[in-house]
């Protein structure tokens, strides 16, 4: 189990859904430390929906460990940050560098148009 302080860029975790009453995968974008508020981590949700027309299909050389079970897709537009350890159930598997970058660089184009 990876603790909640040493997840980073590009770890994918099985975490609380601020959507709903669930768990979902979600991906991590970043684990800013506050002198107040320690780690938070800035995360964007996983869907294995096909119907957002804007996701990024995660494909299997996407992964740097193992791949999700199912087809996955990255929602850069919902983001989630994520407070403390209770809010993150395990860790998943992480993407390499390059997808997740995709990610942010999806992600800034919506918050800077």
């Amino acid at each position: 189990m990876t603790a909640f302080e040493e997840l980073e860029r590009g770890d994918i975790v099985w975490a609380t859904d601020p959507l709903s009453e669930k768990g979902r995968p979600l991906l991590v974008l970043g684990s800013p430390r506050f002198p107040n508020h320690g780690v938070q981590l800035i995360t964007v949700l996983i869907s294995t929906k096909t119907y957002h027309e804007e996701s990024l299909t995660l494909r299997d050389d996407d992964y740097a460990g193992d791949p999700l079970g199912e087809r996955s897709h990255v929602l850069p537009w919902s983001l989630a940050t994520l407070n403390n350890a209770a809010d993150v159930e395990y860790y998943l598997t992480s993407l390499v560098d390059g997808r997740t970058e995709d990610v942010v660089g999806q992600l800034i184009g919506y918050i800077t148009d």
